[in-house]
């Protein structure tokens, strides 16, 4: 097995241990005396749901939205699809439909929902006074600013009306067990898709903070929303979550866990980075290089795995994502250096504006892409990552995982 063959095998490893099927029955709650209703939103959201009709015993009812493309048939849960990452129509049309079937719900009854990453987009619902078209042109900005997922989703709590425990208060006083599948750093509840049934700690004066930091001034209605600050989110210990029980099912740790068991099976020394790593994509792959080539020095076999949520501060106009980024960074800080090969992918399938997960790359990538006439150096500048891995045949491509723990990145280094 080549080296570019492994790092699939356990980039697959990885995925595998965030499957929906295999993590949602173990956490299943008791059945109510009422009626259960199964609330979702995310990239993992109908596979959850799918998982759920097929554990459970008795009646069931609900709604779950996913990303385009990221459906399953359901029997008893309707699934809609929506944008992902520019909010849509058909987002804010199912998070109003939510928000109506959790005020349904009486004090017998149980609100079970299921949250994974891509929720904060899918779940549009504008707060009162503002707009999609006012959400999707902040959703925009943040994307291209460089901010952290922790930073954006303070804003979106703040500019939503389900979003930051808003959906768990809308179901009071029935009881809710909400499922989670992190894709955030840290696995913070209330940061996975803007946590709407979770107790938001963050203030709008924090939000507007977040906003003037990355030089964000419009729509001026979304300013003056979170100038005015007057429906605040729930905020730990509020009564009407008094309620809700929160289960973090699958993790980043996780997945990366379960690839360095399949590394050190095929003879390297596993190293986990850590898994929630963030700072600018580009700048991690460089520092990742110089790891590499230390343990590479030292003679040592070994497999450096990483996970979390890197950013990427547009200024071209190019195609790619984080994980492309990152890998050419780490390209072109390894210059060629023989005995490193390296692979970074989303655990979702889908890495920034194009529709593969991620890429791999060897000693000789940039010479191959360099040769199909893609200057590596330019495109980095011109946040082109996407051609220079394109024109290489590095391309990692999945489809849809319906999963989402967020990026993995592994790295062999051979001696």
């Amino acid at each position: 097995m080549s080296q570019r063959e492994l790092l699939q095998d356990i980039f697959r490893a990885a995925v595998a241990a965030a499957d929906p099927a295999l993590v949602t029955p173990r956490f299943l709650p008791s059945p109510p005396r009422g009626r259960l209703l199964v609330l979702g939103a995310g990239k993992a959201a109908a596979s959850m749901a799918r998982a759920v009709e097929q554990a459970w015993g008795g009646p069931l009812e609900g709604m779950v939205v996913t990303r385009y493309g990221h459906a399953l048939p359901c029997e008893r849960i309707e699934v809609v699809e929506a944008s992902h990452p520019t909010p849509d129509a058909a987002g804010e049309a199912a998070a109003q439909r939510m928000l109506d079937l959790a005020r349904s719900l009486g004090p017998d009854d149980l609100a079970l929902c299921l949250i994974s990453g891509g929720g904060s987009a899918l779940l549009s619902l504008p707060a009162p006074g503002l707009t999609l078209a006012d959400k999707q042109a902040v959703n925009g900005a943040l994307l291209r600013s460089g901010a952290r997922i922790s930073e954006m989703n303070a804003v979106r709590k703040h500019l939503s009306a389900i979003k930051g425990g808003r959906l768990a208060a809308a179901a009071y006083p029935a009881p809710m067990v909400t499922l989670i599948i992190s894709d955030v750093p840290g696995d913070d509840p209330a940061v996975v898709a803007s946590g709407p049934t979770v107790a938001d700690p963050t203030t709008f004066a924090q939000a507007r903070e977040i906003l003037t930091r990355y030089g964000i001034h419009e729509p001026r209605a979304v300013i003056a929303h979170l100038e005015a600050a007057l429906d605040e989110t729930p905020k730990p210990g509020d009564p009407r979550l008094a309620r809700s029980d929160v289960r973090v099912i699958a993790t980043a740790r996780r997945s990366l866990e379960t690839g360095a068991e399949a590394a050190r099976a095929a003879g390297y020394e596993p190293v986990i980075l850590g898994d929630d790593l963030e700072g600018e994509a580009r700048e991690l792959g460089a520092e990742h290089a110089e790891l590499a080539l230390k343990a590479r020095a030292a003679g040592r076999r070994c497999a450096l795995l990483s996970g979390g949520e890197t950013t990427v501060t547009v200024r071209g106009a190019g195609r790619g994502g984080r994980n492309s980024e990152y890998l050419l960074g780490l390209a072109l800080a390894l210059d060629g250096a023989p005995g490193v090969h390296a692979l970074a992918a989303d655990t979702d399938g889908i890495d920034g504006s194009e529709g593969n997960a991620g890429a791999t790359c060897g000693p000789d990538t940039l010479a191959r892409a360099a040769a199909a006439g893609v200057d590596p150096g330019a495109a980095l500048r011109g946040n082109d990552s996407w051609a220079v891995f394109s024109a290489a045949g590095e391309l990692v491509t999945t489809g849809p995982t319906l999963t989402n723990v967020n990026d993995v990145r592994v790295i062999l280094v051979d001696p």
